[in-house]
């Protein structure tokens, strides 16, 4: 844990090295732009969209987000109003943010979901069953949603505030990693703590690990209370000295934040923005 804490320190003390146009504009290329709250509907989800598709003509130096995440049932919304290239549809599914149902109703929610559109889909690891020491159980419900989902990007959210110790991180990571994630992300945003670098220190380091054993690389997605250039620098930071520059672009790294877009064009510009 010292050697953590450590690890920390030393990227707070240097990051300055970080807090560059050229990172964070990185940053704001891998950030999945995030609208999911209960007041959300069809409309303000094409408001937002429609922010995305007109970014460039207001930003042309900027990079655009790598993806809109919403609730599932806005899958279609997206996908037909996007008019941008290279910007992908991400849901939350599998009963975000609690994964407290039937595991079939987890699965169809998935599915149904990529046949709206989505090429990303997000779902909670099974706490109900992992907290129990029900591994099995958790592992055929991601390979249940991996089935489901295609080809589709899928990301295993861990919710690493409800696992005590850095053990259960790690167990939780290989878990999902194993039973077919891409991606595996700290936090659902909807409990404390949430995404935190002493658990992305652990996650990465997973990673890292579990790269040199099978020769795959899995994508790794802080999320929850990232709401600053400064914290993205960090979580960036941290996968750029644990995992190396390779995974330093979208397909590997990814943001999930609904207002760090604009601090980081803030940092940048020099002053108060708020355009999405």
């Amino acid at each position: 844990m010292d050697v953590i804490e450590n690890r920390i320190k030393a990227i707070h003390d240097n990051l300055s090295h970080w807090m560059t146009p050229e990172v964070l504009k990185a940053c704001l290329s891998m950030t999945d732009l995030t609208s999911l709250k209960s007041t959300d509907t069809p409309s303000s989800i094409r408001r937002l969209t429609g922010k995305v598709n007109d970014f460039q003509k207001h930003f042309p130096e900027y990079p655009l987000p790598a993806s809109i995440c919403v609730y599932p049932n806005f899958a279609r919304t997206v996908k037909d109003t996007l008019s941008v290239p290279g910007v992908h549809t991400t849901v939350v599914a599998g009963c975000f943010p609690s994964s407290q149902s039937f595991t079939e109703v987890k699965v169809m929610e998935s599915r149904m979901a990529v046949e709206q559109g989505a090429d990303e889909v997000d779902i909670v690891l099974a706490l109900n069953s992992f907290l129990d020491g029900n591994m099995v159980a958790c592992e055929k419900e991601i390979k249940a949603v991996r089935e489901a989902v295609g080809g589709a990007v899928l990301k295993v959210i861990l919710e690493t505030g409800a696992l005590p110790d850095s053990g259960m991180i790690r167990e939780a990571s290989f878990l999902a990693m194993e039973s077919g994630a891409d991606f595996i992300k700290t936090s659902t945003g909807k409990m404390e703590p949430a995404a935190t670098p002493f658990a992305a220190i652990v996650m990465c380091g997973c990673i890292q690990e579990f790269y040199a054993r099978t020769g795959r690389r899995i994508g790794f997605k802080p999320a929850g209370g990232i709401s600053s250039a400064k914290d993205a620098a960090v979580y960036y930071a941290i996968v750029e000295t644990v995992l190396g520059k390779e995974w330093l672009n979208p397909s590997l790294l990814r943001f999930g934040a609904s207002r760090v877009a604009n601090s980081i064009i803030s940092e940048i510009e020099a002053s108060s923005v708020t355009y999405f």
